[in-house]
Parts: structure tokens; sequence; C-alpha cells
């Protein structure tokens, strides 16, 4: 199947010039091919007649003004520039109008604003229009003839993950590096004073050969601090290797050059996979929350303003298909908070890579469990007291610091934090008061018999309910990176020792 895709050029002013005059130039050539096509001259006539009349049109272009007027080969007798344009023009004789000026111009553009090259795997692509890489940005390499050229800028930005430009700038970066190439067309169009093209090319249906089968390479995106999380996962669930990739330096890059590190990035990856022999498993993301301007966290904003990880990831799904490589969108709700509270203690991992773990394995099919400790510490009411009491003291630190803020900006930090603080009381104290009603020790945690198509919404409520419970009367603080200390709770269920100074009293209060 073949497709096109359009894009925008951008030249310098000489530059410029030297194109005009090479599609004006083709342009003719193709009105001339067509002459000649009706009266039923050969391939070869028509050739050597062209480059008579074109002598200084390199000869592929010649060849693809053959090729083009073809195209017009209809029973219906054809107007170059455009009928109906041309009929216009002839009704408005008024040469002073600027309707009239204006249908002239659209009807010039057309009729000679059009240059075309016909792409072949012999030719690295395209002979005489080819895409090149420069300094990290797209450009497209016009042959003027003599051995000369120009480069002209393409701007595209894709409109949504599945656009096609992806997959011909994936199979761009491959055919570079493999020295294998595809065969593309392109054909550039004046437009109302704008230079635009279009690329067309067979669109790739690989046969997939390296499936979730042998296992993943699971790939978590963190933008604090900016970076990917690699976890490489067998295919009966366990944790085989994994690695950390930076992305700070491509916040310093411009908006063309991260785009390309991102294509390099996207091979990498994709080659990790290969070797290891596995598929590719990342989050299906719908939509990234950036934040809003005077929420205190200026820096974060910026970060996710200036980045978009689902660019990213769709370069890499778009890369992995055209190796014939199983990609796995996986819904990633609450794989942060498991891989933190379960896997990264656990193996003593760093979170992220606990979370591109979950991620793996989700991707594989396994379910997530509650350990056993985690469940009964949910149902222990003095810890749930204490717990509570935490989030209360913190609550009141909060609220005096923001009395004492006069910078709007930190104010709307603190109060962020405040909610969230609130937001984790509240729900300790919902599941102390649910542990009247329950009639076992467990069922608190997994919360009653779940209807069915509940045991999602309940699994995940149990596991929010850990967080709140962990991350600050056990952890110490709201914000945490290091999960290490719950893996004597995990395994020993150790957490009476935290609370063996308080003295519980009743729902939301206690006393030393």
């Amino acid at each position: 199947m073949y497709v096109s895709v359009q894009f925008k050029l951008q030249l310098n002013g000489p530059d410029r010039k030297k194109l005009l005059e090479l599609m004006r130039k083709q342009s003719s050539a193709i009105r001339s091919a067509y002459k000649l096509l009706k009266t039923k001259n050969s391939h070869n006539q028509i050739y050597q007649k062209l480059r008579q009349l074109f002598p200084d049109l390199p000869t592929k272009y010649i060849d693809s003004a053959i090729y083009k007027a073809k195209q017009y080969l209809t029973d219906k007798k054809v107007v170059f520039g455009s009928k109906a344009l041309f009929e216009k023009l002839c009704k408005n004789r008024n040469k002073e109008s600027k309707e009239r000026q204006q249908l002239k111009r659209k009807w010039k553009e057309q009729r000679q604003g059009t240059l075309i090259s016909v792409g072949s795997k012999a030719d690295k692509g395209n002979r005489l229009m080819r895409f090149e890489n420069i300094n990290g940005e797209l450009h497209l390499r016009i042959t003027t003839g003599n051995r000369e050229f120009i480069y002209a800028k393409v701007l595209r930005e894709p409109s949504n993950e599945k656009d096609k430009w992806n997959t011909f700038l994936a199979m761009l970066w491959e055919s570079s590096k493999s020295k294998v190439y595809f065969p593309y067309t392109v054909e550039i169009k004046l437009r109302d004073g704008e230079i635009y093209g279009s690329v067309s090319f067979e669109f790739p249906t690989p046969d997939i050969w390296l499936t979730k089968e042998y296992g993943v390479i699971a790939i978590d995106t963190n933008a604090s601090p900016l970076h990917l999380a690699l976890a490489e996962v067998s295919s009966d669930g366990n944790l085989l290797s994994y690695q950390t990739i930076s992305l700070h330096e491509f916040m310093s890059y411009s908006k063309n050059r991260r785009d390309y590190e991102e294509w390099l990035l996207a091979h990498r990856i994709v080659e990790t996979a290969k070797e290891k022999g596995k598929a590719i498993a990342i989050e299906n993301l719908k939509k990234v929350n950036k934040g809003f301007r005077g929420n205190g966290k200026a820096k974060l904003r910026k970060r996710l303003h200036h980045w978009n990880f689902k660019s990213l990831l769709s370069k890499i799904e778009r890369t992995a298909k055209l190796s014939g490589i199983e990609v796995i969108k996986v819904n990633p709700a609450f794989t942060s908070v498991i891989g933190a509270l379960k896997y990264a203690p656990q193996l003593g991992i760093d979170k992220d890579i606990a979370g591109a773990y979950v991620i793996g394995r989700r991707a594989l099919g396994f379910k997530e469990e509650i350990p056993e400790n985690y469940l009964k510490l949910l149902s222990d009411r003095e810890y749930l007291e204490y717990a509570i009491y935490t989030y209360e003291e913190k609550e009141k630190e909060l609220k005096e610091q923001f009395k004492k803020e006069t910078n709007k900006y930190k104010r709307n930090a603190i109060n962020s934090e405040l909610k969230q603080v609130q937001k984790a009381k509240d729900l300790l104290l919902e599941k102390l008061k649910s542990l009247q009603g329950e009639l076992s020790p467990c069922e608190g945690a997994k919360g009653r018999n779940p209807k069915q198509g509940e045991t999602k919404k309940v699994s995940q409520s149990a596991w929010q309910a850990l967080k709140v419970a962990f991350v600050l009367p056990l952890l110490g603080k709201f914000f945490v990176r290091d999960f290490s200390p719950l893996k004597s709770v995990m395994i020993e269920g150790k957490w009476q020792r935290r609370i063996s100074r308080l003295v519980p009293l009743e729902v939301g209060g206690t006393s030393q």
C-alpha cells in the first residue's frame, strides 16, 4: 500500500529563487511531455526531445517529468494551472483589479510551481530530492544541476501517534543505519507563496517475529528526574536486568534536535530488545498532567511543558514494529505505586525501575497481589490511628507555614501539599471506620467481595490506602524515593515499633 504525507519547506532567499526557477523548468517539461504523449511518441523519443529542449535540467528530472505527464492522460482536455482558475481569468478582464491579480498568481503557481523526483533503492531512496539530517534537523537536499544542491529545512509535526509521518521517519533512520534503502517519491508544490511537499512511499506491514512469549523490555517514563527506567522481564515474570537512561540533556536541545535524538534513542532501545530477544512494553499514555501556572512547581511544570513522553514512546513503537517486534501498551494506573511499595523494598531496586517491572509484568498478564503483612497492617486499628495522627500533625504544620509565607507561589506549593495531606488523612479515616464492619483481618484491605467488574477498582483503592499509610507515618515524609525501609514491614511485619511511643485514644487522636 502506497501512502503520501505532506510537509512544508523553509528556504533562504537565494535558495528559494533557485528552487522556483527549477520548478518553472520542470513544469514546462511536464507540459511538453504531455503534448508529446498525446501524439503517441514513445518514452525514449520523448526523453530525447526533452533533453534537447531543456539541456540544463538534470536527466532524472526529465524522467520524472514524463512520469508526471502520464498522470494527466485522460479522455478530458487538460488545462495546466487549473481549468476553473483559467475560466475565471477569462471572465475577469479587468487587469487592474486585485481579484484578477490574485487569480493570475494562483494560476501561475499551479502551472509553473511543480517539481517531482521519482525515487529508487539504487539512489539511496531518491537521487535528486533526498532527506538528510543536518545537525539534528531534517532537511530535503534538492539537486539543482551540475552537482549543486540546495538544502530546505523540513517543517512537519506529527498530528498524532498514528500519523504515517512517524513511520516514514522511522524508515529513514533505519535505512541510514542499515544502509538498506527504500524508494520514495518527492513532489514539491508552490501554494500561496509557500512551498509545500509530499512524499509517497510503500507503507510497510512487517510480520511480527519477536513476541512477548519470550518476555519483555518494559519502559517507565519519569519526569522528576527526567529519565527512562527499563526493566527486562522474563516470560515467567522475573526481573532479569534493568537500566536507567537520563533525558536531562534533551531539555537543552532545540525542538528539531530533540526530535532527532529521540529517534536515535528509539533505535537504541529497539536494538536492546533485539539483543535480549524480548518484545517491548510501554505505558498507554492518554494525557499527561502538566500542572498549572502558580501551583508552586515551576521547574517541574516547565519540564513537562517542554517534554512530550508520548512523542518518544510513539517513536519507539514505530521503530519496533518496523523491526517486527511486538509492542504491548498497558494501562499505567498504579504501576508506580505498586512498584514502589512491593518490588522496590523486596528486590532492593529504585522505585522507577520497580515501576517499569510492574509494567512488564502487567504486559505479560500477571496480577499483583498485596503482600500478606501489608494487609495485616491495613487491618491494624492501632496503626491506622497512629498514621492518622501523623497526618494531622503534618496538616497543622503546613497550615502554620501557609499563614507565615508571603510569596504567593510558595503559598500555592504549600497549599497543594496540604490538600494531598488532607486527602490522605480522609482516606485513612474512611479505612479505619470501615474496620468496624469487617468480618476478617484481611477483608478491609481487599474490600468486600466485589461484584462482577469491580475487582480493579477495589484493588487500586487498596494500593492507594497502602501508599498513604506508609509514606508519612513509616517513611517520615510525603514525597519519597527510598522505599527500602518497607522490607522489614513486608517480610516480617515489623511496624509496631514505629508506634510504640504513641498510645491511641480514639479515631483521629492520640496522646504521648
